[in-house]
C-alpha cells in the first residue's frame, strides 16, 4: 500500500525542484514513512561477498543518502546494502544551483552537485549511532580546495573503519574539477598506496580491515582502461565500482538538457556504464568482484549488468522515475531468471556474458 501511495506522490514530487523534492523523500525515511517487504528475499538472491552475506544483490548507489541519514531505512525497504557519501573531511556546499535536472522522457537526471555534504564529523556521529545490522558502504572524496586530495581519502578510511562494512574511493565524480585526473595511473598509484597504507596501519593497532572498492567513470578512453586497471589489480583492490555518471550525451532526446553541464545518469547511460563493466571484468578475469551501476531501471538492466559481470548492483536514479515498488519487481525477474537457467544463486552468472559486452562500442 505505501508503495502505492509512492507511486501516487511522484508527480506531486516532480512538480517540486529536484533537490527540494529528494529533502522531503529524505525525510520521509527518517520519519519512519516507507514501504517495507511483506516476505523476506528468495535464497537465490543472496551471496557472499568480502566475507559478507548480502541478502540480495541491490543496493542504493552513492549520492542518494549523501549524509549517513538513512541507511538503515533503506536496509528495511528491502535493499541488500546501502551506500553512504560522498563524503569529505569538510563540509562543502558543492556547486550553485540549479544543479539538478529530470529528463523526464529520458527517465534521466543530470547533476553537477558537486560533493555537497555535511563533512565526517556529522556522519560519523550518525553511524556510530545505527542500531541496525546489514551492510553499509562509505565512499569517500575530497574536499574540492584540498591541498592534498589523497590525504582527504586516507583521512576518510581511518575515521571511519570503525562503522564501515566497506568503503569506495570515488576518483570519478565528473563534477569536481580535476578529481578524474586521479584516474591516471601514476596519481592513482599513489592514491592507493596511500589508502591500503592507512588501512595497513589500523589493522596493525587492531581495527578491522575494510574492504577498498575504487568507483570508475564511464568516459575512460578504450587505451586508458587496461593500465588503469592493471593499477587497480597490482594494489589489490577488494571491488572496482561500474560506473559513476557520464559526460557523453548519447540518448539525451532535449538538446537544451544536453548542453547542461554535469553527470548523466539513468537509461542513456546504461550501454555505456555496462559495455565498461565487461571490459573491466574481462581485464581482471573475473578475479575482483565488481558492482554495477548506470540506468538500471529493470530486471532485464540488472540482469543484463551481471551477465556482463557485476555481483552486486547500485541504483539511484531509476528509484525517481519508478518508485520503490521498483525494487521488488527487479527481485521477481531476477529469481524468474535464476528459475530458467537453473541457477541456485543469480550470482552465479556474473560475467556469462561478459565477452560479448566488452566487444561492444561503448556508444550504442
Amino acid at each position: 500500500m505505501l508503495a502505492a501511495a509512492f507511486d501516487f506522490a511522484r508527480p506531486l514530487l516532480f512538480a517540486l525542484e529536484p533537490e527540494r523534492a529528494h529533502e522531503l523523500t529524505l525525510k520521509s525515511l527518517e520519519a519512519g514513512i516507507y514501504p517495507r517487504p511483506s516476505v523476506p528475499d528468495d535464497p537465490r538472491l543472496a551471496l557472499n561477498v568480502w566475507g559478507m552475506e548480502f541478502p540480495n544483490p541491490l543496493g542504493i548507489a552513492a549520492g542518494f543518502d549523501k549524509d549517513a541519514r538513512v541507511p538503515d531505512a533503506v536496509l528495511d525497504m528491502g535493499f541488500g546494502f546501502a551506500e553512504v557519501g560522498s563524503l569529505t573531511p569538510l563540509p562543502q556546499a558543492g556547486n550553485a544551483r540549479p544543479r539538478v535536472f529530470r529528463l523526464i522522457e529520458d527517465g534521466a537526471l543530470i547533476n553537477r552537485l558537486g560533493f555537497n555534504n555535511g563533512g565526517h564529523a556529522r556522519a560519523l556521529v550518525r553511524l556510530h549511532a545505527r542500531r541496525a545490522n546489514g551492510v553499509v558502504g562509505v565512499n569517500v572524496g575530497a574536499n574540492k580546495d584540498a591541498a592534498d586530495r589523497a590525504a582527504d581519502y586516507a583521512a576518510g578510511v581511518r575515521l571511519f573503519t570503525d562503522v564501515a562494512s566497506y568503503f569506495t574511493v570515488n576518483v570519478s565524480s565528473p563534477n569536481t574539477p580535476g578529481l578524474r585526473d586521479l584516474q591516471a595511473p601514476a596519481a592513482l598509484d599513489d592514491l592507493l598506496a596511500r589508502v591500503l597504507a592507512t588501512r595497513a596501519e589500523l589493522a596493525a593497532t587492531g581495527k578491522p580491515s575494510r574492504p577498498i572498492v575504487v568507483k570508475l567513470a564511464p568516459d575512460i578512453a578504450e587505451d586508458d582502461l587496461e593500465p588503469i586497471v592493471r593499477v587497480l589489480v597490482a594494489h589489490g583492490v577488494d571491488g572496482i565500482a561500474v560506473s559513476n555518471s557520464t559526460l557523453a550525451r548519447n540518448g539525451v532526446s532535449d538538446a537544451a538538457y544536453a548542453a547542461q553541464p554535469g553527470g548523466l545518469s539513468g537509461p542513456p547511460l546504461f550501454h555505456r556504464s555496462t559495455v565498461v563493466l565487461a571490459r573491466v571484468h574481462v581485464l581482471t578475469e573475473g578475479r575482483i568482484p565488481l558492482i554495477g551501476i548506470g540506468g538500471i531501471d529493470s530486471g532485464a538492466a540488472a540482469i543484463a549488468k551481471i551477465e556482463a559481470g557485476a555481483s552486486l548492483l547500485q541504483l539511484y536514479t531509476g528509484l525517481v522515475f519508478h518508485g520503490p515498488s521498483l525494487l521488488a519487481r527487479i527481485k521477481h525477474d531476477l529469481v524468474s531468471y535464476a528459475e530458467r537457467n537453473g541457477l541456485a544463486c543469480v550470482a552465479d552468472a556474473a560475467g556469462s556474458q561478459a565477452e560479448v559486452w566488452a566487444v561492444k562500442p561503448v556508444e550504442a
